[in-house]
């Protein structure tokens, strides 16, 4: 069983407490790392800046606190597997799927598991579905 780095730790506990569940589930079984959990207004604005995000502070759910949002990656990280961030995404809709707790992958924003049809991709991104 894998566990957590301090850092992703740390990153976690900014999260909503049902991503929180999640993602403790997860690492259980896959190994990952949490790079983002809570975004102040510096760090969102940054990432609208650099075409990261689409979305300026406050209007990102990286921007509540506790985070709506979380951003994990696959371990080790190798950005230009985009077949190995679909396959954890999967098992972590399927983890949080068990659990009772709706998300949604920046890889699939309309949900319809199409994986192509997006405009923007954000492969780390995983938020939480609020009705």
């Amino acid at each position: 069983m894998t566990e957590y780095s301090e850092r992703s730790k740390d990153r976690l506990l900014t999260c909503d407490p049902k991503l929180q569940v999640v993602f403790a589930e997860v690492i259980k079984h896959f190994d990952h790392a949490i790079l983002e959990g809570h975004r102040d207004r510096d760090a969102q604005n940054e990432k609208y800046r650099c075409g990261l995000s689409k979305i300026k502070w406050p209007e990102s759910k990286h921007n509540t606190e506790p985070s709506k949002a979380v951003d994990a990656v696959p371990y080790p990280i190798d950005w230009e597997d985009r077949e190995r961030f679909h396959f954890f995404a999967g098992f972590v809709q399927g983890i949080s799927a068990g659990l009772g707790i709706e998300i949604r992958w920046g890889g699939d924003w309309d949900r319809d598991t199409e994986v192509n049809d997006n405009r923007f991709d954000d492969l780390p991104h995983f938020e939480l579905v609020e009705r």
